[in-house]
């Protein structure tokens, strides 16, 4: 068992708290452009718990249960984000072939979206991010049933349905990413 007096400082907590907070932001943010930013958020808790434990004595510092759930929340942020693409897209007939190219086109047109919005600032890359990958996903599908001599009609209902389901599957994944930001400060600070 570790105790207080083995342990760092209250100052270096504190250093490395606020560290960790922008850190899990920039995380955060990197989920926009279809990065995986919710894991990044997990690997610094990890860290976080290795090198700032828990101890008797301080409030301070990080437990594994607390990475086991921040663990839990980025894989239900996957599953949101992927399963709400594939779903929309399948439920209408999608291909295999059109979900695959639908997520490729999504991380093609989330990084994209991001360089066209970059000139205004912070919220222009982060909207046209989320912008940018519904079209990817649009486009991708579209190519995929083409690819396989779908009329147009249904190129573009399955193309629809894999760019609603990409944009919800995205807010539904930061929202967990935002909710995972907020664990992880609380956690740090107030547990």
């Amino acid at each position: 068992m570790i105790v207080a007096s083995d342990m760092p400082s209250d100052w270096v907590y504190h250093v490395c708290g606020v560290l960790l907070v922008v850190a899990n932001v920039a995380a955060w943010v990197a989920t926009f452009f279809t990065l995986p930013g919710t894991w990044v958020i997990v690997g610094l808790m990890a860290l976080a718990a290795w090198f700032l434990p828990e101890s008797e004595g301080r409030t301070l510092g990080v437990g594994w249960g607390e990475v086991a759930v921040l663990a839990g929340l980025a894989g239900l942020g996957e599953l949101l984000e992927f399963a709400s693409g594939a779903a929309g897209a399948k439920k209408v007939g999608a291909s295999r072939r059109s979900i695959v190219l639908s997520l490729i086109g999504a991380a093609v047109g989330s990084i994209a979206g991001a360089a066209v919005g970059f000139p205004v600032p912070i919220v222009g890359p982060i909207f046209a991010a989320v912008f940018g990958g519904g079209l990817g996903a649009f486009g991708g599908a579209y190519l995929g049933e083409a690819w396989k001599g779908r009329g147009h009609s249904e190129r573009i209902t399955v193309g629809k349905s894999a760019l609603i389901g990409r944009v919800l599957g995205t807010v539904g994944k930061l929202s967990v990413g935002l909710l995972m930001v907020v664990v992880a400060a609380t956690v740090f600070w107030w547990s």
